[in-house]
């Protein structure tokens, strides 16, 4: 099974991201934009705009706290994507 770290952006004037893994992306998203996702994402319109496919649920897991903690690193992705 693979599992993929995705990073959302709100829309609006003043956008913030969500990291976070899942093993269905696409229906993963729909509940964010439903209000059902993480408490965090609730009331906010969210968009893709980073996704990676990883092969264990590990991996995903690590990576989702690798990029939640480098700032630099979702700066630059957030910013990538105005």
């Amino acid at each position: 099974m693979s599992f993929y770290v995705y990073m959302l952006k709100s829309l609006g004037a003043n956008p913030v991201t969500y990291v976070g893994y899942t093993n269905n992306l696409r229906n993963r998203i729909r509940l964010h934009n439903i209000g059902k996702g993480a408490k965090f994402t609730r009331g906010r319109k969210w968009k893709l705009i980073y996704k990676e496919k990883m092969l264990s649920k590990n991996k995903a897991i690590s990576r989702e706290y690798y990029i939640k903690k480098n700032k630099a690193l979702r700066k630059k992705i957030k910013n990538k994507y105005k």
